[in-house]
Protein backbone atom coordinates (compact mmCIF):
# COMPACT_ATOMS: atom_id res chain seq x y z
CA UNK A 1 0.00 0.00 0.00
CA UNK A 2 1.93 3.09 -0.93
CA UNK A 3 -0.89 5.74 -0.40
CA UNK A 4 0.56 8.43 -3.16
CA UNK A 5 -1.56 11.55 -3.47
CA UNK A 6 -2.31 13.02 -7.08
CA UNK A 7 -4.38 15.29 -8.15
CA UNK A 8 -7.46 13.95 -8.74
CA UNK A 9 -8.87 12.86 -12.87
CA UNK A 10 -12.01 13.06 -14.69
CA UNK A 11 -11.47 9.71 -15.52
CA UNK A 12 -11.64 9.03 -11.24
CA UNK A 13 -15.34 10.61 -11.28
CA UNK A 14 -17.05 7.21 -10.43
CA UNK A 15 -14.28 5.79 -8.18
CA UNK A 16 -14.78 9.16 -6.05
CA UNK A 17 -18.22 9.55 -6.14
CA UNK A 18 -18.68 5.62 -4.78
CA UNK A 19 -16.13 6.33 -1.87
CA UNK A 20 -17.68 9.44 -1.27
CA UNK A 21 -21.44 7.31 -0.92
CA UNK A 22 -19.51 4.46 1.13
CA UNK A 23 -19.02 7.37 4.02
CA UNK A 24 -22.49 8.70 4.24
CA UNK A 25 -23.69 10.01 6.40
CA UNK A 26 -19.93 11.29 7.64
CA UNK A 27 -19.85 13.01 4.39
CA UNK A 28 -22.78 14.57 2.50
CA UNK A 29 -24.12 12.19 -0.31
CA UNK A 30 -23.88 14.03 -3.32
CA UNK A 31 -25.19 13.71 -7.15
CA UNK A 32 -22.39 12.87 -10.07
CA UNK A 33 -23.06 16.13 -11.71
CA UNK A 34 -22.11 17.96 -7.88
CA UNK A 35 -18.69 15.59 -8.20
CA UNK A 36 -18.19 16.15 -11.71
CA UNK A 37 -18.44 19.96 -10.25
CA UNK A 38 -15.83 19.45 -7.74
CA UNK A 39 -13.46 17.78 -9.90
CA UNK A 40 -13.90 21.18 -12.03
CA UNK A 41 -13.42 24.00 -9.94
CA UNK A 42 -12.99 23.04 -6.43
CA UNK A 43 -9.82 24.37 -5.42
CA UNK A 44 -7.95 21.42 -3.80
CA UNK A 45 -9.54 18.07 -4.95
CA UNK A 46 -6.98 15.14 -4.46
CA UNK A 47 -7.01 11.49 -3.89
CA UNK A 48 -4.37 9.12 -2.52
CA UNK A 49 -3.99 5.72 -4.36
CA UNK A 50 -3.78 2.43 -2.76
CA UNK A 51 -2.82 -0.94 -4.33
CA UNK A 52 -3.84 0.31 -7.73
CA UNK A 53 -7.17 2.07 -6.55
CA UNK A 54 -8.57 5.03 -4.44
CA UNK A 55 -8.13 4.55 -1.02
CA UNK A 56 -9.02 7.98 0.34
CA UNK A 57 -9.58 11.81 -1.04
CA UNK A 58 -10.14 14.96 0.25
CA UNK A 59 -11.99 18.16 -1.55
CA UNK A 60 -10.91 21.99 -0.07
CA UNK A 61 -12.34 25.14 -1.33
CA UNK A 62 -11.38 28.49 -0.52
CA UNK A 63 -13.48 31.90 -0.55
CA UNK A 64 -14.63 32.97 -4.37
CA UNK A 65 -16.45 29.77 -5.64
CA UNK A 66 -19.97 29.82 -6.07
CA UNK A 67 -20.86 27.04 -4.13
CA UNK A 68 -23.92 27.02 -2.52
CA UNK A 69 -22.96 24.58 0.57
CA UNK A 70 -24.85 26.36 3.81
CA UNK A 71 -21.81 25.13 5.63
CA UNK A 72 -18.98 27.00 3.42
CA UNK A 73 -21.13 29.95 3.09
CA UNK A 74 -21.36 29.76 7.06
CA UNK A 75 -17.41 30.38 7.02
CA UNK A 76 -17.41 32.80 4.29
CA UNK A 77 -19.68 35.10 6.41
CA UNK A 78 -16.95 34.89 9.20
CA UNK A 79 -13.59 34.44 7.73
CA UNK A 80 -12.41 36.42 5.35
CA UNK A 81 -10.03 34.34 3.97
CA UNK A 82 -9.84 30.45 4.92
CA UNK A 83 -9.25 26.86 3.44
CA UNK A 84 -12.77 24.70 3.81
CA UNK A 85 -12.45 20.93 4.01
CA UNK A 86 -15.46 20.06 2.27
CA UNK A 87 -14.79 16.75 2.33
CA UNK A 88 -12.78 13.68 3.13
CA UNK A 89 -13.41 10.24 2.77
CA UNK A 90 -11.07 7.23 3.13
CA UNK A 91 -12.12 3.26 2.16
CA UNK A 92 -12.94 0.72 4.81
CA UNK A 93 -9.69 -1.05 3.23
CA UNK A 94 -7.51 2.19 3.58
CA UNK A 95 -8.33 3.15 7.37
CA UNK A 96 -5.24 3.54 9.63
CA UNK A 97 -2.94 4.43 7.15
CA UNK A 98 -2.51 7.89 8.24
CA UNK A 99 -4.45 8.81 4.64
CA UNK A 100 -6.40 11.85 5.88
CA UNK A 101 -3.67 13.30 7.77
CA UNK A 102 -1.55 13.10 5.18
CA UNK A 103 -3.95 14.69 2.68
CA UNK A 104 -4.52 17.42 5.57
CA UNK A 105 -0.91 18.66 5.56
CA UNK A 106 -0.85 18.27 1.80
CA UNK A 107 -3.83 20.89 1.55
CA UNK A 108 -2.43 23.00 3.80
CA UNK A 109 1.48 22.73 1.91
CA UNK A 110 -0.73 24.12 -1.28
CA UNK A 111 -1.69 26.99 0.68
CA UNK A 112 -0.60 30.90 0.55
CA UNK A 113 1.22 31.87 3.71
CA UNK A 114 -1.74 34.62 4.04
CA UNK A 115 -4.01 31.88 4.63
CA UNK A 116 -4.42 31.98 8.62
CA UNK A 117 -7.15 29.26 9.50
CA UNK A 118 -8.12 26.10 8.04
CA UNK A 119 -11.95 24.94 8.31
CA UNK A 120 -14.23 22.37 8.51
CA UNK A 121 -17.43 21.29 10.29
CA UNK A 122 -17.82 17.13 12.01
CA UNK A 123 -21.70 16.33 12.61
CA UNK A 124 -22.71 16.33 16.13
CA UNK A 125 -26.28 15.05 14.64
CA UNK A 126 -25.83 12.27 13.61
CA UNK A 127 -22.66 12.04 15.90
CA UNK A 128 -19.43 11.65 14.75
CA UNK A 129 -17.13 11.32 17.17
CA UNK A 130 -14.22 9.42 14.85
CA UNK A 131 -14.20 12.62 13.09
CA UNK A 132 -14.31 15.00 16.37
CA UNK A 133 -11.42 13.01 17.93
CA UNK A 134 -9.47 13.24 14.67
CA UNK A 135 -9.54 16.94 14.23
CA UNK A 136 -9.06 17.77 18.30
CA UNK A 137 -6.19 16.04 17.91
CA UNK A 138 -5.13 18.27 14.49
CA UNK A 139 -5.66 21.14 16.43
CA UNK A 140 -9.35 21.82 15.20
CA UNK A 141 -11.57 23.54 18.07
CA UNK A 142 -14.89 24.30 17.74
CA UNK A 143 -16.20 27.55 16.85
CA UNK A 144 -19.32 27.69 16.08
CA UNK A 145 -22.50 24.79 15.06
CA UNK A 146 -25.29 24.96 12.94
CA UNK A 147 -28.18 23.34 11.87
CA UNK A 148 -28.82 21.92 8.40
CA UNK A 149 -31.06 20.08 6.24
CA UNK A 150 -33.75 21.34 7.69
CA UNK A 151 -32.97 20.62 11.02
CA UNK A 152 -32.58 16.92 10.82
CA UNK A 153 -28.64 17.75 11.05
CA UNK A 154 -26.33 19.63 13.36
CA UNK A 155 -22.83 20.33 12.55
CA UNK A 156 -19.61 21.53 14.90
CA UNK A 157 -18.19 24.41 13.05
CA UNK A 158 -14.36 23.96 13.30
CA UNK A 159 -11.07 25.98 12.45
CA UNK A 160 -7.31 25.39 13.38
CA UNK A 161 -5.24 28.09 13.32
CA UNK A 162 -2.07 27.88 10.71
Amino acid sequence: MTGTIRDVAIGDLDAVLELNEANVPEVGSVSAEQMRWFVEHATYFRVADVDGGIGALLVGMRPGLDYGSPNYRWFLNRYDDFAYIDRVAVADRARRLGLASRLYADFESTLPATVGVMTCEVNIRPPNESSMRFHEAHGFRQVGRQETEAGNKEVAMLAKTL
